[in-house]
C-alpha cells in the first residue's frame, strides 16, 4: 500500500462529524464488565454483544472506524456475516488491537512498558488478511511522586515508533496512543506538562523510524487534572490547555487527533471535545479533533442490554445517541437539548 493509500485510510478515520468505536477490550476487562452487570463472560456473550455494537442501524453514519480484539475480528454476527464484513457493509473501517498490554518496566517501580513487538510483522500480515485497515498500540504514563520517568517515557516512545513503522509496511494504518493516565492528584498544569513531553518524545521516536505521519493517527489524552485533584477544571479550561499542548507538539502533517475518554463520564467527555471544536472553530487547527472512545460509548449500552437479547434494540438506540452526541461535537455542533432527546 502506497503512502497515499495509507493517507486516504487515515483521513477516513477522522472523516467530519465521524469517529472511532473502540471494542476491542481483552478478556479480563470485558470479565469486569460484564461482572458489573451479572453476566458471565464466555465466547459466546462476548460475541452477542459485539454483535449488538457492530450491527447497530445507523451506526456508520457517526462512527468511522471499530478497533476490534482479535477474538472479535475472527467472529462473526448472529445473521452469519463475518463481523468485518458487517463493518465494510456499514462503511466503517475494521480495526485491530495489537500490543500484548502494558507490564511493569524493569528498574522503574510504579512505571510500565507496553510489549508485543516480538512477531508483530507477521500477526500484522494476518490481520490485513482478515480484512483490518488499521491498528491500535497503547502505551501508559503514570503520574506520581517523581514521576514519569524519562526513561519510561523514551521506552513506550521507542516502542510506538517501531509499531507504527510495523503498520505502514504492511499497509495498516497505525494509531499511535500515549496515554497519560489521570489518576493522581495532579492538576491541570501537571498533565499538561507531561502530556507536551510524551508527545515531543513520541513525534521524535517516529521521525526516527521513518514513520509518514500522513498516514498516522494520534490518539491521546485530553490535558485535565486528576481524579484525586481537589479542584477540577472547567470545559473551557480543558479545552484551552488541550489545544495548546496539542500546537506546541503535534505536527501539521498527522492525519487527525482522536480523544481517548480517559475515564471521564460519558457526557463530559462529549462536552469537552465539543468545546474543543467550538473554540477553535472550523479550520483553525491543521488537523480534525475527533473521538476514539470506548467506555464513554459503551457503558450506557452495555447497562441498557444487561445480557438479554429482549434489550438489544433499546441498547442499540442508546449506543446510537451517544455516537450522534460525539458526532456532533466532533464538530462543535452539540448541545444539551441533543443530548436530551433520548429521554424525550
Amino acid at each position: 500500500m502506497t503512502i497515499r493509500e495509507l493517507e486516504n485510510t487515515a483521513m477516513g478515520m477522522v472523516a467530519p462529524g465521524k469517529g472511532i468505536l473502540a471494542i476491542d477490550e481483552s478478556f479480563a476487562t470485558i470479565g469486569k464488565r460484564f461482572q458489573a452487570i451479572g453476566v458471565d463472560s464466555t465466547e459466546e456473550s462476548r460475541r452477542a454483544y459485539r454483535d449488538l455494537l457492530i450491527t447497530a442501524p445507523g451506526i456508520g453514519e457517526y462512527v468511522s472506524g471499530m478497533i476490534l480484539f482479535d477474538e472479535t475480528l475472527r467472529q462473526s454476527s448472529a445473521a452469519g456475516v463475518p463481523f468485518r464484513q458487517a463493518l465494510v457493509s456499514a462503511g466503517i473501517l475494521p480495526g485491530i488491537k495489537v500490543d500484548k498490554g502494558a507490564k511493569n518496566l524493569a528498574g522503574h517501580p510504579g512505571e510500565q512498558v507496553t510489549e508485543g513487538l516480538d512477531g508483530l510483522r507477521e500477526r500484522l500480515g494476518e490481520y490485513h488478511a482478515l480484512g483490518a485497515r488499521f491498528a491500535k498500540w497503547r502505551a501508559v504514563i503514570t503520574i506520581g511522586t517523581d514521576l514519569p520517568s524519562r526513561a519510561c517515557i523514551e521506552a513506550n516512545a521507542h516502542a510506538l515508533a517501531r509499531y507504527a513503522a510495523l503498520c505502514q509496511e504492511q499497509g495498516i494504518v497505525p494509531i499511535v496512543e500515549p496515554e497519560v493516565l489521570m489518576d493522581w492528584e495532579n492538576d491541570i498544569e501537571r498533565c499538561y506538562e507531561v502530556t507536551e513531553a510524551t508527545l515531543r518524545t513520541v513525534f521524535t521516536a517516529l521521525y526516527t523510524q521513518r514513520v509518514a505521519l500522513e498516514g498516522l493517527v494520534l490518539k491521546t489524552n485530553m490535558a485535565v487534572p486528576g481524579k484525586q485533584c481537589a479542584r477540577q477544571s472547567s470545559p473551557e479550561e480543558v479545552a484551552t490547555r488541550t489545544i495548546r499542548c496539542l500546537r506546541q507538539a503535534v505536527p501539521a502533517a498527522v492525519a487527525g487527533i482522536v480523544f481517548l475518554s480517559g475515564g471521564q463520564s460519558a457526557q463530559d467527555a462529549t462536552v469537552h471535545l465539543n468545546t474543543m471544536n467550538a473554540l477553535a472553530g472550523p479550520g483553525e487547527l491543521p488537523w480534525p479533533l475527533s473521538f476514539s472512545y470506548g467506555r464513554a460509548l459503551q457503558d450506557p449500552a452495555l447497562k441498557t442490554w444487561a445480557g438479554q437479547a429482549a434489550n438489544v434494540g433499546a441498547a442499540q438506540r442508546v449506543l446510537l445517541h451517544r455516537s450522534r452526541c460525539n458526532g456532533l461535537a466532533a464538530l462543535g455542533r452539540y448541545t444539551n437539548a441533543i443530548e436530551n432527546e433520548l429521554a424525550a
